[in-house]
């Protein structure tokens, strides 16, 4: 048991070292060896050792951020009211993460490493397959599609992809200037989600525009 608990603070600390190096420098500057060190770690192999390659690293992360959102999502579905609008369920994609950064404080580095993560194609995948995979994310999406059933296809993939984007920047941006002591758009986090629902609403709701005119 012993041996199980140090194994856990070992993986702990090498996902915490490897967030906060991937939001300052970015996933391709940073090598498994420099992780290891900034973790504590005098065997440079440890995030080999531990996670092996630096998708299965990544991989970890995600889970370990989703771990806490999705538990936030379910009670959200949970509570919708009966029939939930669009501004509802964008809710559910929003909210849980927001409120997940409240309560890490500053400084934090997670929304910056998603960011980072996802500007990497090969990572950026696992991060959608990931976020996409979890049971509340489909069912969040599912209920927003269904309000949304005259979008063209090619339509819907485009906001889909604008979506994640203003999402994971949004926030990054957020607590990169809460980092560094800045000013920021919106004045708390609870604020912060309010805004980017709008948004979000206002994309999904816009009007389009016949492709040739």
């Amino acid at each position: 048991m012993r041996n199980a608990g140090r194994s856990a603070g070992t993986r702990e600390a090498i996902l915490d070292a490897a967030e906060r190096l991937f939001a300052e420098h970015g996933v391709a500057e940073v090598s498994s060896r420099r992780i290891s060190e900034a973790a504590g770690q005098a065997n440079h192999f440890a995030v080999g050792y531990h996670f092996g390659a630096k998708p299965d690293l990544v991989r970890a992360l995600m889970r370990r951020y989703n771990a806490d959102t999705e538990q936030r999502r379910l009670r959200m579905l949970d509570a919708l009211p009966d029939p939930a609008g669009l501004r509802d369920w964008v809710s559910c994609l929003v909210r849980p993460a927001t409120d997940h950064l409240d309560t890490l404080g500053v400084p934090t580095w997670r929304a910056r490493c998603l960011a980072q993560i996802t500007t990497v194609p090969a990572l950026r995948r696992i991060v959608v397959e990931e976020s996409v995979a979890t049971p509340s994310m489909r069912r969040t999406l599912e209920g927003m599609y269904r309000l949304l059933p005259s979008l063209p296809r090619e339509v819907h993939r485009e906001r889909d992809d604008m979506s994640r984007l203003l999402v994971v920047h949004t926030l990054a941006e957020r607590e990169r200037a809460l980092h560094e002591g800045s000013a920021t758009a919106r004045t708390s986090w609870e604020y912060a989600a309010i805004g980017l629902i709008d948004a979000l609403a206002g994309l999904w709701l816009a009007p389009v525009t016949p492709l040739g005119t």
